[in-house]
């Protein structure tokens, strides 16, 4: 029989993400059942012989009952004890369920900067696809016990959007305890599923709100949503469905919701600029500056510069910033910012006369920088 999908059912490299509450009990303990039948699924999948990335929630979750914690806990600190504490028990249990099926399996825990620094994204990209190139399952979740509340993912939406396009996948499924995308509360009466989903024009009028059971998780539909635009954007298909259905999800059936490619892949550190880093510091530009960058994507040159706002360094990210304080782009800065303010408003030319031809060079280059209005 023909697939519904059949650009889902021919994906040869596949990212899927589950989420916490699809994985735990109630009182947050890993559910046994729901992680075999997780194994079972993504195990067929590879016996059709497609390659597949898992990014598993969890960690937290299954850290809360040997702790003795009621819920998943607020402060920083105690959930990085919790997931120290769950993400080993996490992995001992996805190691015996795939080995089940003769599947090895390696554990990969990212920060931002794994996927923001190019050095560490490069080495990032290299270690997936050995392991992919072993026949070795990774499993992926932020190293929560490192994170810091500045320097974190925030959801494993995100992050799954993002490994999606580092490894270079044609699918991204996002498994929830949601069947799918509804135009509105999915408990209440009167809702329907969105069956697909081609551009942001689809979306209009959808109340997308936070679902699941609270305490649990940190991702709700509304991540979901932001990481299916993350990986449409740069040309991958997104299957949003529950984790009961990742059978028929996977073999391309008409069941969830599925997000259409809007966009093409486009150059690996931009993406990350655009949806993994926070600006260190502002740069505010004037009109001219704005329409350079924004109409002709040119480099960001110090005539162009009205003020400097922030600490950072060179090689930060950082938000350039219209007259009015709208940020319309991000990108690699060239420059400390205390060297700045005593370059604003000149040309390269006067300043490579006056302090050496090292200050010739761009505050920011085109090829590091992206646009984001």
């Amino acid at each position: 029989m023909t697939p519904a999908r059949p650009d889902v059912a021919a994906a040869s490299r596949v990212v899927v993400k589950v989420g916490s509450s699809s994985l735990t009990t109630a009182d947050g303990g890993i559910d046994p059942s729901r992680i075999s039948g997780l194994v079972d699924a993504l195990s067929a999948l590879r016996a059709r012989g497609a390659e597949v990335v898992l990014v598993s929630s969890g960690a937290i979750a299954a850290g809360l009952s040997p702790l003795a914690l009621p819920r998943r806990p607020r402060d920083l600190a105690t959930q990085q004890a919790a997931a120290s504490v769950g993400q080993g028990l996490l992995v001992h249990r996805y190691t015996e369920e795939f080995a089940r099926h003769d599947v090895p399996v390696g554990q990969v825990l990212l920060t931002v900067d794994d996927v923001t620094r190019r050095s560490h994204y490069r080495n990032a990209y290299r270690t997936f696809a050995k392991l992919l190139e072993m026949g070795v399952l990774p499993i992926v979740n932020e190293n929560d016990t490192v994170a810091t509340t500045e320097i974190r993912f925030g959801d494993n939406d995100r992050l799954a959007a993002l490994v999606a396009h580092l490894v270079h996948a044609d699918l991204l499924v996002l498994l929830s305890d949601v069947d799918g995308l509804y135009d509105g509360n999915p408990a209440h009466d009167g809702t329907s599923l969105l069956s697909e989903v081609t551009s942001d024009d689809d979306l209009a009028g959808v109340s997308i709100g936070r679902t699941g059971p609270a305490g649990i998780g940190t991702g709700g539909m509304q991540t979901k949503v932001e990481a299916a635009r993350i990986a449409t954007g740069a040309g991958i298909p997104v299957v949003l469905t529950s984790a009961d259905q990742a059978v028929p999800a996977l073999a391309g059936e008409d069941v969830g919701t599925v997000f259409h490619p809007t966009g093409r892949r486009r150059p690996t550190r931009l993406l990350w600029l655009a949806h993994a880093t926070e600006g260190k510091g502002r740069i505010q530009l004037d009109d001219g500056a704005v329409r350079a960058l924004v109409e002709r994507r040119a480099s960001l040159l110090p005539a162009g510069i009205t003020g400097v706002t922030g600490s950072f360094e060179g090689g930060d990210p950082v938000d350039l910033v219209d007259p009015r304080g709208n940020i319309v782009a991000r990108g690699l800065v060239n420059y400390d910012s205390g060297e700045l303010p005593g370059l604003i408003g000149r040309s390269t030319h006067d300043l490579a006369r006056e302090l050496g031809a090292s200050y010739e060079r761009e505050v920011v280059h085109r090829d590091d920088l992206v646009v984001l209005r």
